[in-house]
């Protein structure tokens, strides 16, 4: 099984657009969203995958965020989302919150935390976890996100036009 993780949309229906089609082409089904949605449309953009959200900084009218999640079936993790697939635990935040950050990345709980914020693309490595920042697809260049393969841990990291 593959996943898709993106953060940091901010409204920008243009680039969303095209990274859910790369979705699709790849047949991913299941997306994490590491926060800054920014508005109700763009969650709704993400009818008909298995969403996993949670808030970023720039999510300020959480309300019609909810609703809309509620309406497409999402899960809202809040401020800090964990899920554990095919075996590999997964921990997602924005990454706005220094000390959230730093206590996730060093718990050593999780395979693989990805978190947001920054726009830029990242990836380290903190004991048996893989710290990555999927990029941005709103303010950044090159605008991408990246797709797990769970069965080998491989991460690649796509760019959208």
């Amino acid at each position: 099984m593959r996943i898709g993780i993106l953060s940091d949309t901010h409204g920008n229906r243009r680039t969303v657009t095209a990274a859910l089609a790369e979705l699709r082409e790849r047949g991913i089904t299941t997306v994490v969203h590491c926060g800054d949605i920014d508005d109700a449309e763009t969650v709704e953009m993400f009818r008909g995958f298995t969403m996993h959200f949670v808030f970023g900084n720039c999510d300020i009218d959480k309300g019609p965020l909810r609703a809309a999640m509620v309406d497409i079936g999402a899960t809202l993790h809040d401020h800090f989302g964990s899920v554990e697939l095919e075996g590999v635990k997964i921990a997602f935040l924005h990454g706005d919150n220094a000390t959230l950050m730093r206590d996730v990345e060093r718990s050593g709980y999780c395979d693989f935390l990805f978190y947001g914020h920054t726009h830029q693309a990242e990836e380290h490595q903190t004991g048996p976890t893989r710290v990555i920042n999927p990029g941005a697809l709103h303010r950044a260049r090159p605008k991408t996100f990246v797709v797990l393969d769970l069965g080998n841990r491989e991460v690649q990291t796509v760019t959208v036009e």
